[in-house]
């Protein structure tokens, strides 16, 4: 009963944008990976460095990008999904969700590359934190309407089913892809137990609401 207390003790409420401080973060680690490309080596997740102690990188890797593309598509996600989720649950509530599922689905790539025999990846980006928050965003926004391509119309909740079940079957296929599909299944699974451990919450019965 009393880590139960502590696991669900709420933050105070505050908001303070920190969004666009973590979308600051990464432009900036980009620009100065582009000026010292080492910088985006030494933060990028590969198993081989984890091994040799260089253990921050499970963390880490999620601040960095491998092109300006990758970046640009992970900060509009990040902003978009981020920016709703941010104001729904607080600052603090929305940082430690977001930084635990992509530590969360940095830990279990690792696992998962080195249970394969996968040494030689690299892995970097914000997207399984990213896909966290597209949980997120359908869980606490289930009748919000999200515009594909800014055209086509479908409610929060089909576009997470929609989104997880194109990662378990591009995952499934075993496609060669430089998109790391099990990296964004983790940020579902680390958001998906998120939400009834610390918040006491039924992600699936809200993602149902009519």
């Amino acid at each position: 009963m009393q880590m139960n207390s502590i696991l669900r003790r709420p933050f105070r409420f505050r908001f303070f944008n920190a969004t666009l401080y973590l979308i600051a973060v990464n432009v900036f680690i980009f620009a100065l990976g582009y000026v010292w490309p080492m910088v985006t080596y030494a933060l990028a997740l590969s198993p081989q460095a984890v091994m040799a102690g260089w253990v921050w990188q499970v963390f880490t890797y999620m601040f960095a990008h491998a092109n300006l593309t990758h970046l640009l598509v992970n900060m509009l996600g990040l902003f978009f999904f981020g920016m709703p989720v941010e104001r729904a649950l607080g600052s603090f509530e929305f940082l430690l969700y977001y930084l635990l599922s992509g530590t969360f689905a940095g830990i279990a790539s690792f696992a998962i590359y080195a249970f394969s025999g996968a040494w030689n990846t690299m892995l970097l980006g914000a997207s399984g934190a990213v896909f966290a928050l597209l949980l997120a965003f359908g869980v606490l926004y289930p009748k919000a309407m999200v515009y594909v391509y800014g055209i086509i119309p479908i409610r929060a909740p089909v576009m997470v089913i929609g989104y997880t079940a194109i990662e378990i079957v591009f995952t499934l296929l075993g496609a060669a892809s430089s998109v790391a599909h099990l990296t964004h299944l983790a940020g579902f699974v680390a958001g998906a137990a998120y939400f009834p451990v610390r918040l006491g919450m039924n992600p699936f019965k809200r993602l149902r609401e009519k």
